[in-house]
């Protein structure tokens, strides 16, 4: 096979699934080495992103999806008559970013930084796939673990957790106010489903 046509596959494959798909089973399906698909996806992201596609390529963690560019999610809504969905409140902003800085933490964690009751809003972000559970804490009672997911890195155009702003340079107040809220312009850009 070609690299044309593995690219033309790697396309197929990704526009029917709709969801990631994981690299590793994209190589082992199309019998390729990990650096050929990194050089591939590259490839292929630099062409949709050079022709200003429709569509572009996105790399989550291990994972390889194909998406909409999101400056046409408004065409594509009114198009397919969906109603834009309401961005999130500030609460859950802030439980995302207590969780995507520490992860994995536990609910009372999330409290104890927050200084409320936190159980609704992390409900809300289970719902909505934002936050998943990832086992549980080795002490007594065994609380839930969350961590972010890969619809998480999506809403907020992430490739990796590695891409959230550093907030090293920050001190005090203001750094734990803005370790708790992303940005706003993040949250109004942000869409999530």
């Amino acid at each position: 096979m070609d690299i044309h046509e593995i690219e033309t596959i790697i396309e197929g494959i990704l526009f029917a699934s709709g969801d990631p798909v994981s690299m590793d089973k994209l190589c082992l399906v199309l019998e390729i080495d990990r650096p050929t698909l990194d050089k591939i996806a590259r490839n292929l992201s630099d062409e949709y992103e050079l022709k200003r596609r429709g569509v572009r390529l996105l790399r989550l963690n291990n994972s390889l999806q194909l998406a909409t560019r999101p400056e046409f999610a408004e065409y594509i809504r009114k198009t397919l008559e969906t109603r834009r969905t309401p961005s999130l409140s500030v609460a859950a902003l802030e439980v995302l970013a207590i969780i995507a800085y520490r992860q994995p933490v536990t609910r009372a964690y999330i409290e104890q930084v927050r200084g409320v009751d936190s159980s609704a809003t992390v409900a809300t972000l289970l719902e909505k796939d934002l936050i998943a559970e990832c086992g549980k804490l080795d002490v007594p009672g065994r609380p839930t673990l969350f961590k972010t997911t890969d619809a998480f890195l999506r809403a907020f155009g992430l490739s990796s957790l590695g891409e959230l702003p550093d907030l090293s340079g920050l001190n005090g107040e203001e750094g734990d106010q803005l370790s708790l809220i992303f940005s706003s312009q993040q949250a109004e850009e942000s869409s999530l489903s």
